[in-house]
Parts: structure tokens; sequence; C-alpha cells
């Protein structure tokens, strides 16, 4: 499991419901958090590492693990606030961001029981921010649009270059199988 980054079609899509929570699924959980933690995040959507499921972890300022599967925010303060952000998918990309300071959201946990959570402060801003992968957005598209444009024009240009330098190995691999064939045939 890796995570995938800015310029990877799977982020901008909008993400399916868990049909079931099961060993599956709690395996995959347990992976991203090890991912989000090796990472040094503090939370971590299904999408970013290339899986279109309504699920994501978090561990915020109190260090307790928290699991959304299919979350759905039901409520949101009328108080805007900013924070700096920035992102696993987006690494070294950092912007100050306006979000409801409280919210409150459904859920199932790992266990696949329903809980409702009011939060405020940065779990809020967590949540929110995970949510946002699940409905296909990252956090560049709620700030200044030259800003984004620039960010993703520069993640684009990185994409580019890292699938050249894939092929660029593929096509050398090949070569040197080929080139090996041809002198295990003469022997």
């Amino acid at each position: 499991m890796e995570i995938v980054h800015l310029g990877n079609p799977v982020l901008r899509e909008k993400s399916l419901p868990v049909p079931e929570v099961n060993d599956e699924i709690r395996s995959m959980i347990a992976e991203m958090f090890d991912l989000m933690i090796e990472a040094q995040g503090v939370g971590l959507a299904a999408p970013q590492v290339g899986k279109l499921l309504r699920l994501f972890v978090v561990i915020a300022d109190d260090d307790v693990r928290r699991v959304f599967i299919n979350p759905q925010i039901i409520a949101t303060s009328q108080n805007l606030v900013p924070y700096e952000e920035g992102c696993l998918s987006i690494p070294k990309v950092y912007e100050n961001i306006m979000r409801p300071e409280k919210i409150t959201v459904n859920a199932l946990n790992e266990k696949g029981k329903p809980f409702t959570l009011e939060a405020d402060g940065l779990l809020a801003r967590i949540i929110q921010h995970e949510y946002d992968h699940l409905e296909g957005m990252v956090f560049i598209d709620r700030g200044d649009p030259d800003f984004k444009k620039k960010t993703e024009e520069s993640f684009e240009r990185r994409e580019k270059r890292r699938q050249e330098k894939a092929m660029q190995k593929q096509h050398k691999q090949q070569r040197i199988a080929a080139k090996k064939a041809k002198q295990d045939s003469e022997c």
C-alpha cells in the first residue's frame, strides 16, 4: 500500500460506500494507520491509497485512533476559521483554508457499529479534510484558485516525469533481458 499523489485520477473521483465491514476492511484500516503514522500524517482517506471507498482514519492531537466508515457530516457551525493545511497526497504544499469550527458526523467504526461524534478544533478540521477526499476533492480546491492551478501544474509535470522514468526503466530492463536471451542462445 502506498500514498497516491495529486495528478492520480483516483483523487478526483467520488468514493463508494463500504458495503460490509469485514476482516478485509479491518486489515486495510490497520495498513492505513501504519502508513499514515510512518508518513507523519494525522489523517488518511481510502482514495489516498488508491481505494474508492468511503473510509478514513484519523489520529488527532489527543492520540486517539479513530475510524470513519461511510461517514456523513450532518451539521456544521456557522463560524469559519482559517488553518494552514497540508496533505500526504500533496507533499510539501500548505495553504490557509477556511472551514467550519465545529461539526457533527455520523459513521461506522471498525466493528461496523454506528456512532455520532461532535468535534471541534483540529479534529473537526481533519475530519472535514478527509471527508473531502471521499468526495473527490483536495484541500487546494477550497483555497486560492491561482495557487490551486500552479500546484496542479507542478504535480502534473512531476507525474509526467515519474511516468517517463518508469517507462525508461522498463525499456532498459527489456533491452537487458533481450541481450541476455541472445547471449544464452549463442552458448
